[in-house]
């Protein structure tokens, strides 16, 4: 069965936007685990808009399941990860203008600075995914560089307009999980997942984790937390 995720980001920007200590994005880890979270997915970015580093130092000592740090691979983010050893880093492209991370890595063109930062992370006992779309020149690439996991951006699957470009995209993620299981890269995915596409996804096999955030607390805001994970957990699980 697939491990769940949960990305409690945006619980960190609800209490930003008041600026106060409310909602506890540490509170939330703590739910989302007791309701059957297999890790805690948190993205620490350059301009903290969100996860603060007091929050990491927090989560790092009360999180009983997994930490997941997602995070650029800077010198900055590497030495931060190193002090604080997360049990995996999820290196991901970064933009100051963007809502959301909007796509994949290129690790074919940036190679040599991923080689540097994934080597840092290991040597420091931390296991390192890459997210990058679905695109077999990627993985070879990710592969090359030896990484430990690949994690498959889902976004264009998940806001393809018509069935038929859905279709597309999942056979694309489909080969993905082929390729990389060939070549023995772990395999995870996330961006986009919700109640209604993720059994498609996870249907396909051979994904080990999905990390979902957006949709999880949007369905906590109507019916808590709690019941959010755990709806989620068993579409993940049993697909």
């Amino acid at each position: 069965m697939a491990r769940l995720g949960v990305n409690i980001d945006h619980v960190a920007t609800l209490r930003n936007a008041r600026g106060g200590v409310e909602p506890d994005p540490v509170a939330a880890a703590a739910i989302a685990e007791l309701a059957g979270a297999d890790q805690i997915t948190i993205h620490l970015r350059e301009d903290r808009r969100h996860i603060q580093d007091r929050d990491l130092k927090i989560l790092r000592q009360t999180v009983k399941t997994r930490l997941n740090l997602e995070m650029a691979a800077t010198d900055e983010m590497v030495a931060i990860a190193l002090a604080v050893k997360p049990e995996c880093c999820t290196l991901v492209p970064e933009k100051r203008a963007e809502l959301t991370t909007e796509g994949g890595l290129d690790v074919r063109i940036h190679q040599e600075a991923l080689k540097v930062a994934i080597e840092k992370l290991q040597a420091g006992g931390i296991i390192v995914s890459l997210f990058i779309d679905p695109d077999p020149d990627q993985i070879k690439a990710a592969n090359k560089i030896g990484t430990d996991y690949i994690e498959i951006h889902t976004g264009s699957f998940s806001d393809a307009p018509t069935w038929k470009e859905e279709n597309l995209e999942l056979i694309k993620i489909e080969n993905a999980v082929k390729l990389a299981r060939k070549l023995d890269i772990g395999v995870n995915a996330g961006h986009g997942l919700n109640y209604t596409n993720v059994k498609k996804v996870a249907a396909i096999g051979g994904i080990e984790e999905f990390n979902i955030g957006h949709s999880i607390m949007s369905r906590a805001i109507l019916v808590g937390l709690d019941r959010a994970v755990r709806d989620m957990s068993e579409l993940v699980r049993y697909a």
